[in-house]
């Protein structure tokens, strides 16, 4: 009788320190769940640098931070994901930056700028050039943090249905063309830019509302259908050398993560980065060669044509540096980057980030 006293008083005070135990330990941390979604409907392949981030994220912070992701327009119009994010209606959104120029000039020069910075310009300025401090303070300035999951080759160009070989062709043509600059070198050349959003260009070629069009990467216009109603193709696109992707952050909702999940989520943007910047490159190959088995023309400027886009670059750049201080500030520190770079540009060529070579080895 002692000993079954004994043994079940034992067996008592086990389970009383394990119940003491579980009781005292500290519970489960409840994983984080954010809502982003997108400038970008799934029919055009932009939307790929958002999805790319929300997958890294997902993986780096698993049991953590989740991201539940909607493509554009389900949530809301594309148009009004700023403002979302802006005030916490949703913690992230995609998007290009040249979208809100009309909210402050600077941020026509972070998405892309008319004979501005190439693809890996703005890799480069924005990780180690003093770019990322200026994405910083423009969209600080409306309660975000921004971090780049992308950047696009060299926009297409202009697609038309009548070529486009010199200045002189694009007199009296209704393009549409994205961007507040652009739309200014537009006027400037005797052409009225057309505002339209991506899903609507097709259409709008298709009946002739506009006389041209440019969008974006070879892979996104076929996919958008140009192959279908334009015959024309005009290179290079002086207008956007390069586009940046990138994700709007609630910086309260930033505020509120913990410092390692907050290095996890600028890692999975890299990681984003990476992968859509390898992937729109490398897609140039297959889809330039289908516009032009599908009997697209193509033309090129001549260099004196670029050299005229440059000088009316530079006098509107100059005009906008006057009345927008954080924009002055973001294309002196482009300009900086341009010039600290010249001479090592100057001393790579032709060994630049691509190089056609006049002949190739003989190894078939």
């Amino acid at each position: 009788m002692r000993k079954n006293a004994f043994v079940f008083a034992l067996v008592s005070a086990f389970v009383f320190s394990v119940i003491l135990s579980a009781s005292s330990a500290p519970a489960a941390e409840k994983v984080i769940r954010w809502k982003m979604t997108s400038t970008w409907p799934p029919s055009i392949d932009l939307i790929q640098a958002d999805q790319a981030f929300v997958k890294a994220v997902n993986q780096l912070c698993k049991g953590r931070l989740e991201i539940k992701f909607f493509t554009g327009g389900t949530l809301m119009p594309s148009y009004e994901v700023f403002d979302a994010v802006s005030k916490g209606t949703i913690e992230a959104s995609g998007d290009w930056p040249n979208y809100w120029a009309g909210k402050d000039p600077v941020f026509d020069t972070l998405g892309s700028y008319p004979m501005g910075l190439t693809p890996v310009d703005y890799l480069v300025w924005y990780y180690n050039g003093g770019g990322k401090a200026i994405y910083d303070e423009a969209y600080g300035k409306f309660g975000m943090v921004y971090l780049v999951t992308g950047v696009t080759p060299m926009e297409s160009g202009i697609r038309s249905n009548k070529p486009v070989r010199s200045l002189q062709d694009l007199k009296g043509m209704k393009i549409r063309m994205s961007g507040k600059t652009q739309g200014k070198l537009l006027k400037d050349l005797g052409a009225a830019q057309v505002a339209l959003s991506g899903q609507e260009i097709y259409q709008a070629l298709q009946k002739g509302v506009v006389d041209a069009a440019e969008f974006s990467s070879p892979s996104c216009d076929w996919g958008m259908g140009f192959q279908e109603v334009t015959k024309y193709w005009a290179v290079p696109g002086w207008h956007q050398p390069a586009s940046v992707m990138g994700v709007m952050i609630n910086k309260k909702v930033w505020d509120s993560l913990d410092k390692d999940l907050q290095a996890n989520i600028r890692y999975a943007a890299q990681a984003a980065s990476m992968e859509f910047f390898c992937k729109q490159y490398y897609d140039t190959i297959e889809y330039t060669q289908k516009f032009i088995k599908k009997g697209i023309k193509i033309s090129r400027y001549d260099d004196a044509v670029l050299d005229t886009i440059l000088k009316l670059t530079n006098k509107h750049t100059e005009a906008s540096a006057k009345e927008s201080p954080l924009f002055k500030k973001s294309m002196q520190s482009q300009m900086k980057f341009k010039k600290d770079f010249s001479q090592w540009r100057a001393m790579e060529v032709p060994f630049q980030f691509g190089f056609n070579p006049t002949e190739y080895p003989k190894l078939d």
